[in-house]
């Protein structure tokens, strides 16, 4: 098999193997100590703070607690908390206990739930408040595999009733566990470093559960060598992000998910200021934290960028002429392009009175951003560069650790998703489909070996699923997943993800579904944007599909996104919903990516309806170009 590779650039970053987690915390409290390293609102307005040793020292006793309570190295400890210091304090503690830790999305349904419990064999469970408390006691009363109950919140056993189903095991609060472990550590003042001494860097770290776009969820695991080595060379790839304290980061992507988790390990073990907020609350995050860095998924970067759009839409005169000056300079940049001459002097002049203030709307001081988990649109990146905001792209997979490309400062090419890291081996196959191979590449999937066996070749290739190119400097582009591509009647092939892509960046649209195996054409499912609604119509019901400018602006979306496609790869007709697509009807999972397959399944009739097989349902508006 003929397999285009690509390896990191020569200054793409520092590869460091055979560590183990908790030896990256060590590192940090003897070589980059932080009084401020790790920062969460209080509940009265202000933010607790906790340094590099507050966090060894309540981890240690965490895990010193957790094995007196009966659980033993190997054990499966599961994490059902918010992404703030009840997750990081809990992870760590497992972690140098020689426990692996099982993730759990709280945006799981319980079905989901009651299978990662049962299936990763999870003897314990820790939560942060008394409503996850509540809820983990209801689903795990009958997995008799589960002997503890752990909650960060001291305040959240008070009156808290377990049930006679809890008979025999035991409810605590972080706090009585670090008890127990200070004394324990008091009798055997060793017995932490024994711990650490019996670590592996191979050894299983953690089992993470994929969110399942296709089925039931499947275990992950990675070593303690995947997610160090993955932390470290991703780190070290930015060279504008130095080590200690005066980077302040901000966090607000769920723990329980690889990219944020492994971020957090790097930043930890660079000594950073990292400040935990929630995706409800960026907006004044941004403004009071003022972060000089942070990672964000594409959908917040395309939030932001539409509240500056509709602030600029309220100015009045020159202001207004200014700041429409500054937009159309913007969506002219190009960051890869030089920076000197009028266009440059123009640059300085918008920047003084316009661009500084986008800036300040992301709180003034933040230069870098690095996204993942879905396709960003090169037109932000260019956007947001202009404005001197890096933006930068990568691409990973939870069986990647997760980080397997990302653009670079200086290196950034929007519309592609970066050259490898180092250690990385990155490969297209014949077929176009991404490969990777090295030591972030996960161990398996857990009591799966034969889907092991099938994305592992033998020859240590990871086979992700998703189709991709090579440039010749490097550079990959992620064109779309391999399982979505299809066959026209024809016998053309369309790769559905650069039209999803497109009509997905109009505001009217929020999720688009392109379809088309069997038939002569290509056709689109289109969920309208409630909010674009809201804005546009003052209303989210199927009322509004009768609205008389609406079809032409969906005629207009659909045409955009045809241009420059190969004429059967494009949408002839669209049907539009204001349905909206959630985790509880099953057609979005925890990470929020679509079911594409539930989805096309749930609205077959409606396709069907599209091309003539089926009468049209009500509730639906059919769109077809000219």
């Amino acid at each position: 098999m003929s397999i285009k590779t690509a390896k990191a650039p020569p200054d793409g970053g520092r590869l460091e193997l055979g560590r183990t987690i908790p030896s990256l915390l060590d590192e940090a409290v003897r070589s980059r100590p932080n009084p401020r390293a790790f920062n969460q609102r209080d509940g009265r307005g202000g933010w607790r703070t906790w340094s590099t040793a507050d966090l060894a020292r309540e981890a240690e006793a965490l895990a010193l607690g957790l094995r007196h309570a009966g659980l033993e190295r190997g054990d499966r400890v599961a994490l059902f908390t918010q992404s703030d210091m009840s997750f990081v304090v809990a992870d760590m503690a497992a972690l140098i206990g020689g426990l692996v830790v099982v993730p759990v999305y709280l945006t799981h349904t319980e079905r989901a739930i009651r299978h990662i419990l049962a299936e990763s064999g999870s003897r314990a469970v820790l939560v942060s408040d008394r409503p996850l408390l509540e809820r983990m006691a209801g689903l795990a009363a009958d997995l008799e595999g589960v002997r503890l109950l752990g909650v960060s919140d001291d305040g959240a056993l008070a009156g808290f009733e377990a049930g006679p189903a809890w008979a025999g095991r035991r409810v605590a609060s972080y706090a009585a566990l670090e008890a127990e472990g200070a004394e324990l550590r008091a009798r055997e003042p060793d017995r932490v470093d024994r711990y650490k001494r019996e670590l592996e860097a191979t050894g299983l770290a953690t089992i993470i559960y994929t969110s399942g776009t296709t089925g039931t969820p499947k275990g992950v695991m990675l070593s303690h060598q995947n997610l160090t080595s993955n932390a470290i060379a991703s780190i070290t790839s930015l060279p504008r992000f130095r080590p200690g304290p005066d980077e302040t980061v901000l966090s607000f992507l769920p723990l329980s998910h690889i990219f944020a988790r492994t971020l957090q390990y790097a930043n930890m073990w660079y000594g950073s200021s990292v400040h935990y907020g929630t995706p409800e609350s960026v907006r004044h995050d941004l403004t009071e934290v003022r972060p000089t860095f942070m990672a964000a998924v594409p959908r917040v970067l395309e939030k932001s960028w539409e509240r500056m759009q509709a602030v600029g839409d309220e100015l009045t005169g020159l202001k207004r002429s200014l700041y429409r000056r500054a937009l159309r300079f913007a969506q002219g940049y190009d960051v890869t392009a030089p920076r000197g001459g009028l266009a440059g002097v123009e640059r300085r002049f918008l920047d003084r009175l316009v661009f500084a203030k986008w800036r300040e709307a992301l709180g003034g001081r933040l230069n870098m951003i690095i996204v993942g988990g879905a396709a960003l649109r090169a037109e932000l990146v260019n956007v947001l560069g202009a404005a001197g905001i890096e933006v930068l792209q990568g691409f990973g997979l939870t069986e990647t650790s997760p980080v397997m490309t990302f653009n670079r400062p200086g290196r950034n090419r929007p519309g592609t998703v970066g050259e490898p890291i180092v250690g990385t081996e990155v490969g297209v196959s014949p077929e176009g489909e991404i490969l990777a191979r090295g030591p972030h590449v996960m161990l398996g999937y857990f009591e799966r070996p034969e889907e092991t066996a099938a994305a592992i070749d033998e020859d240590g290739w990871f086979h992700t699923g998703d189709l991709g190119r090579l440039d010749d400097d490097g550079y990959l582009s992620v064109t779309g997943r391999l399982k979505y591509l299809f066959k026209l009647s024809t016998g053309k092939y369309v790769m559905p993800q650069p039209l999803t892509d497109r009509l997905e960046a109009d505001a009217l649209v929020d999720t688009a579904i392109v379809v088309g195996s069997g038939q002569k054409y290509c056709t689109a499912l289109v969920f309208l944007s409630h909010d674009a609604l809201l804005e546009r119509y003052g209303r989210i019901d199927a009322s509004v599909l009768g609205e008389p400018r609406l079809e032409a602006e969906l005629k207009r979306a659909i045409a955009v996104a045809n241009e420059d496609m190969p004429h059967w790869s494009t949408v002839k007709h669209a049907a539009v919903v204001t349905d909206q697509l959630t985790m509880e009807d099953g057609s979005v999972t925890p990470k929020l990516s679509v079911r594409r397959e539930a989805v096309v399944q749930r609205y077959q009739h409606v396709l069907d309806a599209l091309y003539g097989q089926a009468a049209a349902p009500a509730g639906a508006l059919f769109v077809t170009l000219d």
